[in-house]
């Protein structure tokens, strides 16, 4: 019987750096894909995983070209392709070579009979969005999980005071504050004691980090909101930092403020057809069954 034919053509691969565990996987991958008939174009990081010299020089570029592209390691690699690829609207699948995995949720051990699925057009379609955050006119980082203000080279808390939509909403003194989409619910913002959100929401999550007041609780807001953030008190801007997914940083100058809002395209990521957040949530917070 004839075999069906995939609905992707370019195939894309990507792969955490310096993982020598993943290079079998990606064999496995190249060859069920080039085995398919389809064109495998890889980043520069499943080039060196491979022993290959021909890579494409960016992960914007491999967006551009691919039709589907395979990320292989754990979330932090899935949420640095996300960042980079978030304008050329390709989707993404994530296969778990990682710790948690919320986002690579594929196994190493199911990833061929998952992949053929998708590739037959037989998936979920997950659109997620990401945050942008803005200091002044030239200081800018997206975000897929959480976009984080926190004190840097003091021992004392900081100071802020936070406006959504231009009107004010606190003045505080904690070690921080994260911002967290429903993506990221499931990761820092979680360990600040803030709300599981399910993926699909508009909407955006504000945990305070070890606030000095108790009565400071986390709030979430409506997805479209603006949020304005700049330093008070006290402050000195130098003792301030802000980070984007724990892997980017931008710097806060005197007179300065934070502004975090939607970014207007979200990602797409692909699921198997049996994909379940809350199977998902269950498996890896261990929540067990009923009592």
């Amino acid at each position: 019987m004839k075999q069906k034919e995939s609905r992707f053509r370019n195939i894309g691969l990507i792969a955490k750096p310096g993982d020598d565990r993943i290079a079998p996987v990606l064999e496995r991958l190249r060859e069920f894909l080039t085995d398919m008939g389809l064109n495998v174009h890889l980043a520069r990081s499943a080039a060196l995983t491979l022993g290959e010299k021909k890579h494409l020089p960016s992960k914007a570029e491999l967006a551009r070209i691919c039709d589907l592209t395979l990320v292989v390691g754990g979330d932090g690699t899935f949420l640095n392709a996300a960042r980079e690829m978030a304008d050329e609207n390709t989707p993404l699948v994530g296969i778990n070579q990682g710790r948690l995995g919320f986002l690579v949720d594929i196994s190493p051990e199911h990833m061929l009979e998952a992949l053929a699925s998708i590739l037959h057009g037989q998936y979920i379609e997950d659109q997620r969005f990401l945050l942008e955050a803005r200091i002044g006119a030239d200081k800018r980082q997206l975000a897929l999980n959480d976009v984080v203000l926190h004190k840097w080279n003091t021992a004392r808390m900081i100071e802020f005071e936070t406006r959504i939509n231009g009107r004010y909403v606190d003045s505080q003194r904690s070690d921080g504050i994260i911002i967290s989409t429903p993506t990221g619910s499931t990761a820092y913002a979680l360990s600040g004691g803030g709300p599981l959100l399910e993926p699909s929401l508009n909407a955006i999550a504000l945990v305070p980090i070890c606030p000095h007041h108790l009565s400071n609780r986390p709030i979430v807001v409506h997805g479209d909101s603006e949020i304005c953030i700049e330093a008070s008190g006290n402050t000195d801007p130098n003792h301030l930092r802000v980070t984007c997914d724990g892997q980017s940083s931008l710097m806060l100058e005197e007179g300065e403020h934070l502004e975090i809002r939607k970014y207007p395209r979200p990602i797409r990521l692909f699921h198997p057809l049996e994909h379940d957040h809350f199977t998902l949530l269950r498996a890896k917070l261990g929540w067990g069954g009923r009592p």
